[in-house]
């Protein structure tokens, strides 16, 4: 019986078992009856123990002769298909076997083990069911994995990929064949690779790591940067079973990054104007430090681009630079611009915003405008400067200004503090570095350059070939006074880029501004004698100098042309 026991015991180690279990002895009376057959027949153990067997087969007379058999002959039966009776006097189907138990060459006992069939096929559709239903989860898990514009990988104790999904192989060259089951070094073949990299604090100490870069050797030779977070994998239980790590290309950003060092470089600004380049020479020292920077200039003179290459040539270059354009704000709006507000500060304040203050964080926050900036303000950004210190609008809490502060304006700030509308310890405090960009009419020696410079970035962008200016119409130009300085030679050569059919720009593809002011000129200086023009443009000169007692501001005046065109029509006619 010990055989009997063990099987009795297997089963009822099983949880839930659906097979009913009926042990019938030597003398054909049920000796046990386990609940799953008490559960598919109705009958108790109370109805069928130490009863003969026969009250399961007696409307369906196979299974005693399958029972005789097994007694007689010592036959093991399998996967019988038969009825059984049940309480109801139905005759069930099941699917069943008959084992012995031998002991001495003589049967003591038969195992009658069945199954309901009815319930065989709902477990079955109940399993089929959750099958798909998990394959199902499993697909909307891989269309999640795959769908990840992050490269993502998982390692396992000992380093082996265990997944690598669809950006992986995109990025790194490698399908996910030859990528899982490798060490994962021998798939990225980085510098860092069991060499302190990042995984192994994160599978060593259990640490996540946020925004490492680093460089990894692609499948066809390529050199890639990447950006790489990594966190432990943990199972259903937490326990560390590896980890997972996510990664993007950062090829794009990095050559932007190229292009902007190489755009604001200082090298690259054009122009061999003296003051131009004096400018220039400030700009080179104080990017290697965070003093503040106060850059003054006419409109369209550059000022944030210089900034910007301040900025991008400094040890901030990969933090942010924040621009706050002060006159485009009114002065209800403008503190809160610059310092944020809390919710409910004032009405329209729904939510609590930022300020640029704090948005700039430790990279460069650029004031452009602020002579524009009400003495209110100044106020407040002068003891903000002074203490590094600065509160939301509505509220009382200390935050800590780390930015540096680079300002601008195209306005003569002595004169404004003159006239009452600047703070002069404001201006002291900003102006620990003046930088004075020219503006283009004083650096006309750079025409040339600057012209030459605009076609061929035109060219690039229109597709075109134009190789010059007319003699003509570059006279024009050198003629011109330039009040928009560097920004309007720009729109003026893109003008003329639109209109010019051919290769030499002519005067006709000037804007109508330009040519006008040249006609301007013409018609003061024309005289109805037969003259050559120069003659008459030279003795007209000399006699409303005189007329002025040689100022050269009054006769400019009246001609109605900048005292810089003045002063070169008088060394061409050589008018002392």
């Amino acid at each position: 019986m010990k055989e009997v026991q063990h099987i009795i015991n297997k089963n009822k180690e099983a949880a839930a078992t659906p097979d009913g279990i009926v042990v019938i002895g030597k003398d054909y009376t049920v000796v046990v009856f386990n609940e799953a057959a008490s559960r598919i027949t109705g009958f108790t153990q109370r109805d069928v123990l130490n009863k003969k067997a026969t009250i399961l087969f007696q409307n369906c007379p196979d299974g005693n002769l399958y029972v005789e058999n097994v007694f007689k002959n010592q036959t093991t039966f399998t996967n019988l298909s038969l009825n059984l009776e049940t309480k109801k006097s139905i005759c069930k189907s099941v699917v069943a076997s008959f084992t012995p138990i031998i002991d001495n060459d003589k049967v003591l006992s038969v195992v009658f083990v069945f199954r309901d069939v009815y319930e065989m096929i709902k477990m079955s559709e109940t399993l089929e069911k959750r099958t798909v239903e998990l394959i199902e989860q499993k697909n909307k898990l891989d269309a999640i994995f795959n769908s990840n514009i992050e490269g993502t990988f998982t390692i396992n104790d000992d380093w082996e990929i265990t997944s690598f999904n669809a950006s992986a192989q995109r990025i790194t060259g490698y399908s996910i064949e030859e990528a899982v089951g490798q060490k994962c070094w021998s798939v990225f073949s980085s510098d860092k690779c069991q060499n302190g990299c990042h995984m192994e604090l994160t599978m060593s100490k259990g640490k996540g790591t946020i925004g490492n870069e680093l460089e990894i050797l692609r499948k066809d030779g390529r050199r890639i940067p990447i950006r790489v977070n990594s966190a432990t994998l943990l199972d259903n239980k937490k326990r560390n079973m590896g980890a997972v790590e996510t990664f993007i290309d950062i090829s794009e950003i990095k050559n932007l990054e190229g292009h902007l060092s190489e755009k604001y470089n200082f090298g690259n600004i054009i122009g061999n104007n003296s003051n131009l380049r004096q400018a220039l020479s400030l700009l080179e020292s104080v990017s290697q430090s965070d003093s503040t920077v106060v850059v003054t200039g006419e409109s369209g003179t550059g000022k944030e681009l210089m900034a910007r290459a301040i900025h991008l040539n400094s040890n901030r270059k990969f933090k942010p630079f924040v621009t706050v354009n002060c006159s485009a704000f009114v002065e209800t709006l403008i503190e809160s611009e610059l310092f944020g507000h809390e919710a409910g500060s004032f009405t329209g304040a729904i939510k609590s915003k930022p300020g640029r203050f704090e948005i700039a964080e430790d990279g460069t926050l650029f004031l452009d405008e602020i002579g524009d900036l009400s003495l209110a303000v100044q106020t407040k950004l002068l003891r903000v400067i002074e203490s590094r210190e600065f509160e939301r609008v509505g509220s009382n809490k200390q935050l800590t200004l780390r930015a540096r502060i680079i300002a601008a304006t195209n306005k003569d700030l002595l004169n404004e503090i003159a006239a009452g509308r600047f703070r002069e310890d404001l201006y002291y405090r900003l102006n620990v570095v003046n930088i004075h960009l020219p503006p283009l009419r004083d650096r006309m020696d750079d025409l040339p350059k600057l012209t030459t410079h605009f076609i061929e970035r035109f060219n690039a962008h229109f597709k075109k070939k134009i190789k010059q200016f007319s003699s003509s119409a570059f006279e024009i130009l050198k003629e011109y006074d330039w009040p928009g300085n560097i920004r309007e030679l720009e729109n003026v050569v893109e003008h003329s880029f639109v209109l010019c059919p051919g290769e030499i720009i002519q005067v006709e593809h000037l804007p109508t501004r330009i040519r006008e002011s040249q006609q301007d000129i013409q018609t003061l200086t024309h005289k109805p004698e037969m003259k050559s023009f120069e003659d008459a443009e030279k003795e007209i000169l000399i006699k409303i100098l005189r007329n002025n007692s040689g100022s050269r501001l009054k006769t400019a005046q009246e001609l109605g042309i900048n005292t810089s065109t003045l002063w070169r029509k008088m060394k061409k006619y050589d008018i002392t």
